[in-house]
């Protein structure tokens, strides 16, 4: 006698119970549940089938590929309990996803940002902070870590802790030196528990939270986008290098991506500015 579907449903439910959490085994119910409703009950797994299920149930990319994961994780389920001995979602194809491009500020953008007056409670910090940002590239949680000890004005160089604790060296300009050696000088509270570079009004080693509110501030005082983050500086940063002529495993160093296809969608960014520039300067692209 068949096993119907529900039943089959079911028993790889209550497995899935006991490796998942509650909300997982609810997601995968419901989306076998229609599968089921599509089925009217039957167990008739076959290319032609799923893929008009896909077809009713998933109207979008993003709910295509989680029904499909569903499917695939069911069916494997089933070809280990001997219900099935092939793979009827081998063939169907998960839908294309474009990943979105990160932002990035036009140069024009960053030195409008960066080049504004001073002003606030603490500018020569935010300054520095800014500057010292968009000029390494670095994370805004590698920002908030760095000590002063880290610094090495001379070669003007940072050595930064990454994701993992993963450490590195990356290098900061001119105008960046300029404006850490002023904060330090003339406006940085001296840590109270350690040698925090960053600090604020009480010594204490600035947030990542903090960072992200003067990043906002002095972008809306230029009228800058107000989501404008310390991301979008490291986005930046990348991209106005690449444009400028650096090669990928350099930015990809000083980024600290391990893997270079991490840094190659600053590729992406950057022709798509190209062609930006293309359509609005080109005299035959008009017509």
């Amino acid at each position: 006698m068949t096993t119907s579907l529900d039943t089959l449903i079911q028993q790889f439910l209550d497995h899935l119970a006991v490796r998942r959490s509650a909300n997982t085994v609810r997601s995968y119910g419901t989306d076998l549940a229609q599968l089921s409703q599509f089925m009217g009950g039957k167990f008739d797994l076959t290319p032609e089938r799923l893929r008009g299920y896909l077809r009713k149930f998933a109207p979008t990319p993003v709910t295509r590929a989680r029904k499909l994961s569903t499917l695939r994780t069911f069916v494997k389920y089933l070809q280990a309990a001997g219900h099935l001995s092939n793979d009827p979602t081998e063939v169907l194809e998960a839908p294309f996803r474009r990943k979105k491009l990160p932002k990035a500020l036009s140069r024009l953008q960053a030195s409008e940002l960066l080049d504004q007056e001073d002003s606030g409670r603490h500018p020569m910090r935010d300054r520095a902070l800014l500057e010292l940002t968009y000029s390494a590239g670095i994370r805004v949680s590698e920002l908030v870590g760095v000590n002063i000890s880290d610094i090495d004005f001379k070669n003007q160089s940072l050595l930064v802790r990454g994701k993992g604790s993963k450490e590195r060296i990356v290098l900061f300009g001119k105008t960046a030196k300029s404006s850490i050696q002023d904060y330090i000088q003339q406006e940085r509270i001296p840590a109270v528990s350690d040698n925090a570079l960053f600090t604020n009004a009480k010594g204490a080693r600035l947030t990542t939270r903090m960072v992200q509110y003067v990043v906002k501030k002095w972008c809306v005082r230029v009228g800058l986008p107000p989501e404008t983050s310390p991301h979008t500086l490291r986005h930046s940063f990348a991209t106005h290098m690449l444009d400028g002529g650096a090669d990928l495993k350099s930015v990809q160093q000083l980024l600290g991506h391990e893997s270079l296809a991490t840094t190659e969608m600053y590729t992406h960014v950057s022709m798509e500015r190209l062609r930006t520039t293309v359509d609005s300067a080109h005299p035959r692209r008009k017509h």
